[in-house]
């Protein structure tokens, strides 16, 4: 659970805070618990809420897509056999993304959460996570590409 709260917020100190306090919530919601999930589960969905709120708490702006914008294009196939990311190099780039980014390049490809569930989450339109995900992994090659 601290690498999910790390991997969302970036820092450290926050991550150490908000699972701390994710995890006295959790302590004192247990006899809520209606095993309509499994516990990981519940326990992971609340150190999430935990993360987006400290987000909130700072006020991360997302940028909302023109509505002249049609459409977000297809995912680009990249043929990069050759270049292989170490894992290392990879987490500490993603944690050099700006915030809305980061969160939801992490919502998404490592938490596993489609666009409407990130958007109902965040608070924003389905387009605006599928372009601040779009936006997160053209930075991020751009992190990877310097040397």
């Amino acid at each position: 659970m601290y690498n999910v709260c790390h991997r969302i917020l970036g820092s450290e100190a926050e991550a150490e805070d908000a699972l701390q306090e994710a995890f006295i919530d959790i302590f004192r919601r247990l006899d809520t618990f209606r095993e309509e999930s499994s516990l990981g589960a519940w326990i992971k969905r609340i150190v999430i809420n935990h993360c987006l709120n400290v987000f909130k708490k700072r006020r991360v702006k997302f940028e909302e897509m023109s509505e002249k914008i049609a459409e977000i294009p297809a995912e680009e196939y990249v043929d990069d056999e050759e270049t292989i990311y170490e894992v290392k190099r990879v987490k500490q780039a993603i944690l050099k993304l700006p915030d809305g980014y980061r969160q939801v390049l992490t919502l998404y490809l490592i938490e596993g959460y489609d666009h409407g569930e990130i958007a109902d989450i965040l608070g924003i339109q389905e387009t605006g996570s599928k372009s601040q995900y779009s936006r997160a992994r053209a930075k991020l090659r751009e992190l990877l590409s310097e040397k």
